[in-house]
């Protein structure tokens, strides 16, 4: 059933997508970013939506007293699927070239879920935060939002009709209640379940339903407002309110919640106030803004990949200049998109059998290529990436989603901790807890495995900044609040010294260089010492003369190590293995498929001698080797990298060290296994 055509409909949309545009493309104005807020452009796309499919089928059924499935899913297949379809397609060759394996699979699936309507499933379970930075590198992470309008689509009919027919006289009540219900759950899991609330329907139906609830109200009553005074102030007050919340929220806030309630009402005070004569409609029916609009569909399907692309062959870099000439590309690219390939589908003389054929033939292609591609593991073999750059990207996926906060089954609520290979009490042959920082982490994913070989449980305690140890509380409050929290320190404290088993290692590892401030760069061809800002800033919040620092920092590992060594076994390891330069600065593909720094594999500028490796470490070298503990078994991780001359950070596979400090999976694996011989060493000599 037709509507009516409102031009400031389409002028929604253009505000709408111009904010998210806005928004991914982050635009920074003397440090700041402006348009922090433009994610909200979405929910007013789901209002809009809720409002006119809402319409669509209220309207088919008051006035014909029935209503076609088969055309109602005709026009969404006919708007959604052709210029998406194609978007995907095109995206292909780019993937091929700029893709590393590990991101090409992710680019797969991401696809695969998209085109089953469940991409928000996928984004959710793989653990994407959206608007972090390494989502800005995923081309489809903006078909979240598709899937969520798709499994409406697919879900609302058939519940609203069955409503209308047997419930009528509630049909209200009951859109009122679902907006009610679902509104409550996202501000609840707006706390407590930050990503499910974001990227699933459940937390986001409110904002679907208040435009079906306007629809019921604008169809039923046959009228929207009337009341002329109203008709001018409060759409001006809508549009105050988007316009706010695009430049003053942030993806800090929670959301979607109550507070995102405010641009709703906004978008709301719009669709329903509005009338031909009223000055905010006759601003958002301007040819601009309709055009906009219009391509509103292709402007947001384009946008997305076009950055990702651009962030992953390094093309920009917060330049204004390239950032505007992409968005200039973007909206020529729509506008060739909405003529040549919107608008000929969505033609009621084109066929929509041959639509169909067309249609199954490109999800098949790209059902296949993308299948292909997960079990070719990403196309591995392809020969403009050298071997070290792909095992080094595979981990960064390693470092993302093992590293602070990897998931697990036995969480100790929030204290901060987990538990693995969890064991019947009479088949436990012991323990092996993790106590460090993020260097610690890094161990984590490959120890699970070789853990899982064994009778031990595995106890992860170790945090991201921060050198945990049973004294430590409130030591680094800056850096790391859950654990300068004094309750849940307790906790902590309290299972490690009396609930874990009786026979109990201990791995104690970290960056001790960064807590005793000292960091190497490569100036001038030559590895100095540096202090970080972070270091600086803690320093001189806490002690402000680096001796009494470093004094007190050894006192406090000494008494920790103590304490623990009176009825557990100390796993020391010493040395950090420190890389002079971090890959991640060097391996960026450009636009050429090469390396950035083509001389950054010699073995000069990424290995050091074995005696720079010594007298870098040589404080915390002379401190370990004179620590007289009980219990304690001291590993020394030169063997590892380092041979008679040269210690070995990369070689033409692998990098070992993954940025500067952090084991990559191979570093710690080679980690690992000498922590499990030693364990097993010990555990022979017991017997």
């Amino acid at each position: 059933m037709k509507l009516t055509y409102r031009p400031e409909i389409d002028g929604l949309r253009a505000i709408a997508v111009v904010a998210v545009i806005l928004y991914h493309a982050q635009i920074t104005i003397f440090g700041h970013q402006p348009f922090e807020g433009g994610f909200i452009g979405v929910d007013i796309f789901f209002v809009i939506s809720g409002y006119l499919i809402t319409s669509i089928i209220l309207k088919e059924l008051v006035t014909t007293g029935s209503f076609s499935f088969r055309y109602f899913y005709e026009r969404r297949i006919r708007r959604i699927l052709p210029a998406l379809l194609f978007v995907m397609l095109a995206s292909l060759p780019f993937a091929w070239m700029y893709l590393l394996p590990s991101s090409f699979i992710d680019f797969s699936k991401s696809i695969l879920y998209s085109l089953g309507f469940s991409s928000n499933f996928y984004f959710h379970y793989s653990g994407q935060q959206y608007g972090a930075e390494s989502g800005l590198l995923k081309p489809f992470l903006h078909t979240w939002s598709l899937s969520v309008e798709e499994q409406y689509y697919i879900l609302f009919p058939i519940v609203f009709l069955v409503i209308f027919k047997y419930f009528r006289k509630y049909l209200i009540h009951i859109l009122i209640l679902g907006f009610v219900v679902s509104l409550g759950l996202a501000d609840w899991g707006s706390r407590k379940h930050l990503s499910f609330n974001f990227y699933m329907l459940p937390t986001r139906g409110w904002e679907l339903l208040a435009g079906s609830i306007l629809a019921y109200f604008e169809i039923t009553k046959g009228h929207r407002s009337k009341n002329k005074t109203l008709n001018l102030i409060l759409p001006a007050t809508g549009l105050l309110l988007i316009g706010h919340y695009i430049l003053f929220f942030n993806d800090e806030m929670f959301h979607p919640s109550f507070y995102t309630l405010f641009p709703i009402i906004g978008v709301c005070l719009i669709i329903w106030f509005s009338n031909k004569d009223g000055f905010i409609t006759k601003i958002l029916s301007i040819k601009l803004f309709v055009g906009i609009g219009l391509i509103s569909y292709s402007l947001y399907l384009w946008h997305y990949p076009i950055f990702a692309f651009s962030r992953i062959t390094n093309f920009t870099d917060a330049n204004i200049l390239q950032i505007l000439f992409l968005v200039g590309s973007v909206l020529i690219i729509s506008i060739i998109s909405y003529f040549f390939i919107e608008k000929p589908f969505r033609d009621k003389k084109s066929n929509f059998l041959k639509i169909l054929i067309i249609l199954i033939i490109s999800i098949l292609a790209l059902f296949i290529f993308n299948l292909t591609s997960i079990f070719k593991e990403g196309f591995k073999k392809r020969t403009h990436f050298p071997e070290v750059i792909i095992n080094t990207y595979e981990t960064l996926d390693y470092r993302q989603n093992f590293q602070n906060g990897l998931a697990c089954h036995n969480r100790l609520g929030d204290k901060g901790f987990c538990i693995f290979n969890e064991l019947p009490e009479n088949e436990n042959k012991g323990d092996i807890v993790l106590l460090g920082d993020s260097l610690t982490d890094a161990l984590l994913s490959n120890l699970i495995k070789q853990v899982s070989k064994t009778k031990f449980r595995l106890i992860h305690m170790s945090y991201s900044g921060n050198l945990y140890l049973p004294n430590f509380v409130n030591f680094n409050k800056d850096l790391n609040k859950i654990v300068s929290d004094e309750s849940v320190h307790n906790f902590r404290k309290e299972f490690l010294e009396n609930k874990t088993h009786k026979n109990t290692y201990i791995i104690f590892y970290g960056d001790y260089n960064f807590f005793f401030e000292k960091r190497l760069k490569i100036q001038n061809d030559k590895i100095i010492e540096y202090e970080t800002p972070e270091l600086y800033s803690l320093r001189k919040n806490i002690y402000l003369n680096s001796e009494i620092r470093k004094i007190f920092l050894k006192e406090k590992i000494k008494e920790s190590l103590e304490s623990l060594s009176k009825n557990k076994k100390i796993l020391l390891l010493y040395p950090s293995p420190i890389s002079p330069v971090s890959i991640l600065d060097h391996i960026k593909i450009n636009k050429n498929n090469i390396v950035k720094d083509k001389d950054f594999f010699l073995k000069d500028k990424v290995n050091y001698s074995k005696n720079f490796f010594r007298k870098y470490n040589l404080e915390i070298v002379n401190f370990f080797n004179n620590l007289r503990v009980k219990n304690i078994y001291k590993i020394q991780l030169e063997e590892i990298f380092c041979n008679k001359d040269q210690c070995i950070f990369y070689d033409n596979k692998n990098a070992f060290i993954f940025d500067q400090a952090h084991p990559s999976y191979e570093g710690s694996k080679k980690i690992n296994d000498l922590i499990m011989k030693e364990i097993k060493r010990i555990e022979f000599k017991s017997n």
